[in-house]
């Protein structure tokens, strides 16, 4: 038997407003929007053979964005001005297939389970057609104002949900006849089918096979999912870095060139701020460290410009899913003073690593005279980044 879904998602969901994400439909619950949610519980069930997703007009961009990595196994259609147009845009989808059966599902409705869809199948036969309902639990008033004119008996009343399935050829001549006839008053396809002459059955719903309406729902909603969110995988390095001073006429500092009576001895450029920053990056993906990549011996890296070096991590962690937060170095000094470069400082390492100035934080301290540092006879820097990683 040959199962078809039709999931109805072509609304703007107007009583919920407009979400950051678009319409409710595109709204975010951990990670996947609704459609996707409420696509993904049909293609998992056992037996239904296609499904059609049925759009605004104007959603092409953010329905495939949407269902991305489901696409392959769905269709997708324009609906039309109301529900059930759209319907019936995903009833004539189906014409060329012909399933035995159709479910029609609100795609809003993301709870929905594959029991739950099963149960419906199971009830539906060649004449018959079958909704998911519950039994109204609420006392009923009908008023017209702000008094109650009369309590309704509760008595064999109930709530519809979809899906609601049918044998394909009389919902789809059902719901032609309606267009036919300008019939547009229904509220659901099982009304469509009670003035088509159809019988339809009641099949026990579920509590949570709730549909997304207003915008607190959504809110809800999201908590509920908020379980299938990744863990936040963000991860923090150091480096350290010190080379010897030598009479000279300036140092390089976080790739910047400072005049000075002394400069720093090293194989490259001697830049112990960025090669402490090149370390602190390398730190986060275990990739080793500077020297690896780098190595000293290699006479190619001879007077080389560190920003190479800096470049070449943030590389790295880029390649890494990595995304860099911010950068700290503090250069530990008696001379130069640091304050005056400071802003040229950042706007090195901000070309290099993508930061804004506000997510970098250079400062610069002295030894108090105590230590070789404090002899001038070298300068130290330790470097200290957050990487966010997994997207």
């Amino acid at each position: 038997m040959k199962v078809a879904a039709i999931l109805v998602a072509a609304g703007r969901g107007s009583r919920a407003g407009l979400t950051p994400y678009g319409p409710k439909q595109y709204f975010d619950l951990g990670g996947r929007p609704v459609l996707w949610r409420t696509a993904e519980r049909f293609l998992a069930t056992q037996g239904v053979t296609h499904v059609v997703v049925v759009i605004h007009p104007d959603d092409h961009a953010m329905a495939g964005k949407a269902l991305d990595g489901l696409l392959d196994h769905l269709m997708i259609v324009e609906g039309g001005a109301t529900r059930q147009a759209s319907v019936r845009c995903g009833l004539e989808a189906l014409a060329d297939i012909r399933p035995d059966v159709v479910l029609i599902h609100d795609a809003v409705r993301p709870f929905v389970s594959s029991e739950a869809i099963l149960r419906v199948v199971a009830e539906i036969d060649e004449r018959t057609g079958a909704i998911l309902a519950l039994p109204v639990a609420d006392t009923l008033k009908r008023s017209d104002g702000d008094l109650i004119d009369v309590t309704v008996d509760r008595t064999g009343l109930f709530g519809a949900q979809t899906p609601q399935g049918f044998p394909f050829g009389l919902i789809r001549e059902a719901h032609a006849k309606a267009s036919r006839e300008t019939r547009t008053a229904f509220t659901d396809d099982a009304s469509i089918a009670e003035w088509a002459g159809i019988p339809v059955r009641l099949v026990a719903g579920d509590p949570e096979n709730v549909k997304l309406t207003l915008a607190r729902e959504l809110t809800l909603a999201a908590e509920r999912f908020r379980g299938d969110l990744p863990m936040i995988d963000v991860r923090t390095g150091n480096g350290y870095d010190v080379h010897k001073l030598i009479p000279g006429d300036g140092v390089t500092l976080c790739g910047v060139w400072i005049p000075h009576d002394q400069a720093l001895l090293g194989h490259s450029d001697a830049d112990v701020g960025f090669h402490a920053l090149t370390d602190a990056l390398l730190a986060t993906c275990g990739a080793d460290d500077i020297g690896t990549h780098f190595p000293p011996s290699d006479p190619q890296w001879r007077g080389a410009p560190s920003r190479i070096f800096l470049q070449k991590a943030v590389e790295i962690v880029r390649e890494k899913s990595g995304r860099i937060c911010n950068v700290d170095v503090t250069l530990i000094c008696e001379a130069p003073k640091v304050g005056p470069h400071r802003a040229a400082m950042v706007g090195v390492i901000g070309k290099v690593t993508g930061l804004d100035p506000d997510r970098i934080s250079i400062k610069a301290t002295t030894n108090e005279t105590i230590g070789f540092i404090g002899r001038r006879e070298g300068i130290a820097a330790i470097a200290t980044v957050s990487v966010v990683y997994g997207g």
